[in-house]
């Protein structure tokens, strides 16, 4: 007797939690509906992290600076990472001194559940056919390729793969030095975007070059490349001081040229604390700061769009102050951000860059040593009622 009156009780204990639940569920529709139905009221996307992914990593794998994020038509995330920095603990594997850690392939592909699918890449071609960077950098998958860059000493170039790792082309060539007019090679690419509509690259040109390139993704043909404002760009690296004029040139480096479906393209001028817009064939249109009062490394990393059809929300990651700023896509105001500094999940250490999938949900990745990539669930619109919202706990009220 006593046996069933507990199972009645748990019963009735998970009952209760279900009706609850499903209130809580009901309550929050009506509130974010009655909020978007009053005038005034802003909405914003709500994210919330997922601490299980992505699944861990088979054979003590370890990930280095993780510097590139990418989602595919399957929606599965790519990232490029850099071993190389991996000191002697977190290699004792690979150097027969401990059971854990090692190496891991620096491009990684993971399915939507967060499991390892493929992992390859880190070496020079076979007679020198083609050169790995010296130090990875950005990374994006389009019609079955994966283009990858690289922000080491000397590289000058962009590698063309298949999704199997398969050699297609080397864009430009390793050995160069910063040329901001050249039309044969590139120095030192932070991150590279097939814009399907043209059928071009938009190459971020980057921490050695000063200018935004746009080239040819099957021969790698130079077809125009500007600077700051849509100006000719020069190999100079202007001061920048809060408060003061804003420098006509890019600063080192140019982290991002994301062309979003209307034809705009959204550049990270990294360590000028701004972002600048441009058409498609480098006119200037608008200018944006970003946290102006910063310092260091900067504000503006990396540019993500939501993925309604008008991409109606412009993401954009914060490395120095750990946050992904959220704006209306259409008047560049700034609705709200989330973000705080840490290690753990939700919270970044030098968040890097922003991916996002089909359903709406936010992929990013952290350097330094933050190393790792997380994902954050889209909830849907809700009412902007701060700010600043701070981790995206699981759960959490948010705006």
């Amino acid at each position: 007797m006593k046996g069933k009156r507990t199972l009645l009780v748990g019963a009735t204990f998970v009952a209760l939690l279900g009706m609850l639940a499903v209130g809580q569920s009901i309550f929050q529709r009506a509130a974010a509906q009655a909020a978007q139905a009053a005038p005034g009221v802003a909405m914003a996307p709500k994210f919330e992290v997922d601490p299980l992914w992505p699944q861990g990593l088979p054979d003590g794998m370890t990930l280095g600076q993780t510097i590139g994020v990418a989602v595919d038509v399957n929606d599965h995330v790519w990232i490029v990472h850099r071993p190389d920095v991996l000191d002697d603990l977190e290699a004792a594997a690979d150097n027969k001194t401990g059971a854990c850690c090692k190496h891991a392939d620096p491009i990684m592909e993971f399915d939507q559940a967060g499991k390892l699918l493929r992992h390859w890449g880190g070496q020079d071609g076979p007679n020198g056919e083609w050169k790995w960077p010296a130090s990875n950098h950005g990374i994006w998958v389009d019609k079955g390729m994966v283009y990858i860059g690289g922000n080491g000493g000397g590289d000058g170039h962009i590698l063309k793969f298949t999704v199997d790792g398969k050699f297609v082309k080397q864009f430009g060539k390793a050995g160069v030095t910063a040329d901001s007019n050249a039309t044969d090679h590139f120095y030192m690419v932070a991150k590279i975007h097939l814009y399907p509509k043209t059928n071009e690259l938009f190459v971020a040109d980057g921490y050695g070059n000063h200018r935004v390139a746009v080239i040819n993704p099957e021969t790698g043909a130079m077809i125009r490349y500007w600077g700051a404002y849509g100006k000719k760009p020069t190999d100079v690296s202007p001061p920048y001081t809060p408060g003061g004029p804003l420098p006509q040139n890019f600063r080192t480096p140019v982290h991002c040229a994301e062309p979003s479906n209307d034809g705009l393209v959204y550049v990270c001028d990294r360590t000028s604390m701004r972002m600048q817009v441009f058409k498609l064939d480098g006119t200037f249109v608008s200018e944006h700061m970003v946290m102006p009062e910063s310092g260091g490394d900067g504000t503006t990393w990396d540019v993500e769009f939501s993925k309604d059809p008008a991409q109606r929300f412009l993401y954009l990651a914060d490395g120095r102050n750990q946050k992904v700023h959220i704006y209306d896509r259409k008047t560049m105001v700034e609705l709200t951000n989330f973000g705080t500094g840490g290690h753990y999940p939700g919270q970044w250490y030098s968040l890097h860059s922003l991916a996002t999938d089909s359903k709406g949900n936010l992929y990013t990745t952290e350097t330094y040593q933050g190393r790792r990539v997380q994902k954050f669930t889209y909830k849907g619109l809700a009412p902007v009622t701060k700010k600043m919202q701070g981790t995206a706990w699981p759960n959490s009220t948010g705006q």
